[in-house]
């Protein structure tokens, strides 16, 4: 049985991560500035190598928890990502993985020490190796995911008002929707409710915020936007 592993090649796996964060009506990705050979000065996704003893899921977790210290945040992985010089470095074998963070809730200092910035979508400077495929792949991945499940709540405060959901899912689909209908399906979704609390930022009237009820969705799942 040895032998059969020591005649053939071994190589580095690594993870990726696309970070996804929503402030301002802007869908934003969180990109850093390598300090290191290949591509040191070039822009990159946040990425690392597996280690012993730990799985794949559990490095991307890793990964991401470093650079923004949270955890229990909403992953889903993209693909792997295997072409034969996609590293100069060595040859390395890559595991991409998007997340969806509060954009409120990240540490700032952490993300100051990587480097990092958050940049936004339609602004995104030229990144290292393969890293702009993942990212294409992970956008339209989240753009079919966000359109039958509430993933996109990840991206959001707990307490919102339906202008900021609105502008939310205009981001992540990259064009406007029509404000009568989107406010029609969300007023079929008793798992959306509405607070006894106004947001007065936008205006002196204010607007109701609303909160995602995550129990009441699994008792009826039923979500399209």
């Amino acid at each position: 049985m040895a032998n059969y592993y020591n005649v053939n090649p071994r190589f580095y796996v690594s993870v990726d991560c696309i970070i996804f964060g929503f402030d301002k009506g802007s869908l934003k990705l969180l990109l850093l500035k390598r300090d290191f050979e290949p591509a040191k000065g070039q822009w990159s996704l946040m990425g690392g190598f597996v280690q012993k003893g730990e799985s794949v899921d559990d490095a991307a977790k890793r990964v991401l928890a470093e650079l923004t210290g949270l955890k229990d945040v909403y992953m889903e992985q993209v693909g792997t990502f295997g072409d034969l010089h996609r590293d100069p470095g060595e040859r390395v074998i890559s595991v991409a993985y998007y997340a969806l963070i509060n954009i409120n809730e990240y540490d700032r200092a952490l993300v100051q020490q990587h480097n990092a910035y958050w940049a936004e979508m339609t602004e995104i400077p030229p990144l290292i190796f393969d890293h702009p495929q993942m990212v294409e792949r992970a956008r339209t991945m989240l753009k079919r995911k966000a359109s039958s499940e509430p993933v996109g709540f990840n991206l959001l405060p707990k307490l919102f008002t339906l202008s900021q959901l609105q502008s939310l899912y205009e981001a992540i689909y990259g064009g406007p929707l029509d404000k009568r209908n989107f406010r029609k399906r969300i007023a079929d979704m008793n798992y959306i409710e509405k607070t006894n609390l106004i947001d007065k930022m936008g205006s002196k009237r204010g607007a109701a915020l609303y909160q995602f009820n995550e129990e009441a969705y699994r008792k009826s799942p039923n979500f399209k936007i």
